[in-house]
């Protein structure tokens, strides 16, 4: 009898163990009812281990314990930015192929340069900036998402910066908001169909620059916690966006304050559209900064520390929410960085390290000089944009000129000026034989001939009489990625992946196709 007992209840154990383990083979293999995409800009591997301690417990510090932690992604290209990353992540492939090259490009009918975005067909909403994915060439994550789901699922993308908000929404996302420069309001394009109630809401009753004035960027903690900080740094910073300040909006977007605005309205999107509670895989993304701020008085190491560990707040708020509304275990989470580093801060005098002064505008009118003594009178050269010279190609066609003669000549001319260090033809950099030179070039916008600057020289241009100043300083940096899904199990890949193949490995966790132009295989986690 009592045998008999033991075996009903080993039977038992048995089939409750089967019926467990078959639930949850089930809902691993569920795809996730909400994928979250994260950009942060310029995020360093070596500043999340060295605020570690500072951190809480569901932020950075859930993605290390729980998720696939990828320590350096490489992006393959030279001098990526926040424009040309983005398309590299969310489309799985380089600029020679999605179009995206860099933030500004030159327009050579205006002969000055513009966003790579532009599109004057189309009109903002709480903006006049005209912007579009048209020249986005390729499809994204979000978009296979939404091909996948025949419209039914949701994309939404939240950024400071509207070119990114844009590259992350893809084309046929509901819509894309992101902060303006000129007066501070959550603005989008009307290339997308979908204007969310709460943005409005949000800019007439809540609106950025009515409690702008209010706002103070002060540490989080007290000065002696901060790690490594100068001791030239004796005193605790403090920042405030004033009305009366120029540039007020521009400047509180690259200050730790403006995640906290971005994870308000993430979560916003997140509740008012119920995304991932639909029956339908949504998707939200969402971009911070990790930049250094640039308009820092002095040494910034304390102001980027502070954007870190306030950063870390706002992630651990957007994981909460995104947990207590929809459940991290029904959610796919991929983190990616920018693979890039602006530092800009130039070495105090005293340290004597080599230093100039590169002026584009002074290069443009040696050239031309130079120019003009060989091939006869005439604006040989149309102008300048991001380390690039332009030719006038109508000039050279009507002067039956070769125009890779002239690029040549050139290219041998600007080699030779303080502060070049390098200078490459439009023909070196098809042939691909400078460093990926061609990954990075999209014929359309690429110029005759692009230099390197020393660095530790500075780029000094003058345009509408605004003085810009660009320290030249390497990117040598690691930067991290995370996928955080039920699906994978926690690891810590320290060798180097292509930032090309987070797209593909995404959509394989979503058994999606990958995007149209992704050539990288799957990461196998």
């Amino acid at each position: 009898m009592h045998s008999q007992s033991h075996t009903n209840r080993l039977l038992t154990s048995i089939i409750a163990s089967m019926v467990a383990l078959t639930a949850l083979a089930q809902g691993q293999g569920d795809r996730p009812k909400l994928v979250v995409g994260i950009m942060i800009d310029q995020l360093r591997s070596d500043y999340i281990e060295l605020l570690q301690n500072h951190f809480g417990h569901d932020g950075f510090n859930l993605l290390l314990r729980d998720g696939a932690y990828f320590e350096n992604v490489d992006f393959g290209i030279p001098n990526p930015d926040i424009a040309s990353a983005t398309a590299v992540v969310f489309t799985g492939s380089y600029p020679y192929v999605n179009g995206i090259p860099s933030t500004m490009i030159y327009d050579s009918k205006q002969r000055l340069p513009q966003f790579v975005l532009n599109d004057p067909t189309k009109i903002g909403n709480f903006t006049s900036e005209t912007f579009s994915p048209v020249n986005l060439r390729v499809s994204t994550i979000a978009d296979e998402l939404r091909i996948d789901g025949d419209a039914m699922g949701y994309v939404y993308a939240v950024s400071p910066d509207p070119q990114q908000a844009i590259i992350m929404a893809g084309h046929a996302g509901n819509s894309a908001v992101w902060i303006s420069d000129a007066t501070g309001k959550w603005a989008t394009t009307t290339f997308y169909k979908d204007v969310p109630p709460m943005l409005q809401i949000r800019n007439y009753q809540n609106s950025l620059s009515s409690r702008l004035d209010t706002m103070r960027w002060i540490p989080s903690l007290p000065i002696s916690q901060y790690v490594d900080v100068p001791v030239s740094h004796l005193y605790p910073f403090k920042y405030t966006f004033t009305a009366s300040e120029r540039n007020r909006y521009r400047k509180y977007k690259q200050s730790g304050l403006v995640n906290e605005e971005v994870t308000s309205v993430a979560v916003e999107n997140l509740k008012s559209m119920a995304l991932g509670k639909r029956g339908q895989t949504d998707m939200l993304n969402v971009a911070y900064t990790a930049a250094p701020y640039s308009y820092a008085k002095g040494d910034n190491k304390m102001e980027l520390e502070d954007t870190y560990i306030k950063l870390d707040r706002q992630l651990s708020r957007l994981l909460d929410a995104i947990d207590a509304t929809v459940g991290l275990r029904n959610t796919l989470v991929f983190v990616a960085p920018t693979g890039y580093f602006d530092d800009g801060q130039k070495a105090d005098a005293k340290f004597r390290i080599p230093t100039g002064e590169f002026k584009p505008e002074r290069a443009i009118s040696l050239l031309n000089m130079y120019l003009m003594a060989i091939y006869g009178n005439g604006q040989w050269v149309d102008g300048y944009c991001n380390r690039s010279f332009f030719l006038n190609h109508k000039l050279i066609k009507d002067k039956n000129v070769s125009l890779t003669e002239i690029r040549r000549k050139s290219s041998d001319f600007l080699r030779q000026m303080s502060g070049i260090c390098g200078a490459y033809t439009f023909e070196d950099a098809v042939s691909n034989n400078y460093e990926n030179l061609g990954r990075a070039m999209v014929p359309a916008y690429c110029g005759d001939v692009s230099v390197e600057v020393n660095p530790g020289w500075d780029i000094v241009e003058t345009q509408g009489g605004t003085q810009t100043v660009t320290h030249v300083n390497g990117s040598a940096v690691s930067s991290p990625a995370f996928i955080l899904s039920p699906q994978v199990r926690s690891q810590h890949i320290t060798s180097p992946i292509d930032a090309s193949i987070l797209a593909p490995t995404v959509s394989r966790l979503l058994r999606i196709r990958s995007p149209n132009a992704a050539s990288g295989k799957p990461y196998s986690l």
